[in-house]
């Protein structure tokens, strides 16, 4: 995403955090970066740095783990194109841009 956003300042991405069961320390990691509303610790979780556990209230990642069942997103990443159409998986930068465009 960051590669597409240093070629293109005409795109916004949405995230919606989609913790998978199978990383067993996701789901609050997840709810704890929702409840700071924090790019950093996002980015710093990805980068394999210690979050703080943070408790709040809220049924943001809930909610996503059930809009991803009802359309059949089962993994991460997945990219959700301005046509709606699904993607699975990473992609390199152009290749995003070219579904961003509406290029198959």
């Amino acid at each position: 995403m960051k590669k597409v956003l240093e070629k293109r300042k005409d795109v916004a991405f949405y995230i919606k955090l989609f913790p998978l069961k199978m990383h067993k320390d996701a789901y609050w990691k997840s709810k704890s970066i929702i409840c700071n509303k924090s790019i950093k610790m996002l980015e710093d979780n990805f980068e394999k740095k210690d979050i703080p556990k943070t408790e709040c209230d809220t049924k943001e990642i809930d909610e996503n783990i059930k809009l991803a069942e009802s359309l059949g997103i089962t993994g991460t990443p997945a990219i959700i194109a301005p046509n709606g159409d699904i993607y699975s998986g990473a992609m390199p930068a152009d290749r995003l841009i070219e579904i961003i465009d509406g290029r198959k």
